[in-house]
């Protein structure tokens, strides 16, 4: 059992993996969450410094929620965070579509199993067992 002071509140609890963060302030951020979505919905030209300001989170966690993929910001906002792979804007996530595509495409050839243009006969491995002919 792994128990770990919680980067919230710096109570004790059970840390099973995922967030360092007790079931309460997960429960407190995921109703941040909430509120940070319903604003950035109602006000979409709202950038990231006004978004935090009015729902009382920080830039930080507003960027952590984008790179999840949980918000994302519209067109007319603005706003937008550096794609890790190239460094261009992109709205959410953490790679640009071009990023995404060529990793993919470089993850694939390492699962796909390479075919030999011609097929090799099969071979016993290993010691062979060998009878004797008695002359019947």
């Amino acid at each position: 059992m792994d128990v770990r002071n919680c980067k919230g509140c710096s109570r004790l609890f059970n840390y099973i993996g995922g967030q360092p963060l007790c079931p309460e302030c997960i429960k407190a951020l995921d109703v941040k969450f909430d509120e940070v979505r319903d604003y950035v919905y109602e006000h979409p030209r709202a950038g990231m410094q006004e978004v935090a300001e009015e729902n009382d989170v920080t830039i930080a966690q507003i960027k952590r929620w984008i790179r999840e993929e949980r918000l994302a910001f519209s067109e007319e906002a603005q706003v937008g965070l550096e794609c890790e792979g190239c460094g261009k804007m992109i709205r959410t996530g953490r790679f640009c579509d071009t990023c995404k595509a060529k990793y993919i495409n470089d993850f694939s050839a390492y699962s796909r199993p390479k075919l030999d243009a011609e097929p090799k006969l099969a071979t016993k491995a290993g010691p062979q067992i060998r009878f004797l002919d008695r002359g019947k």
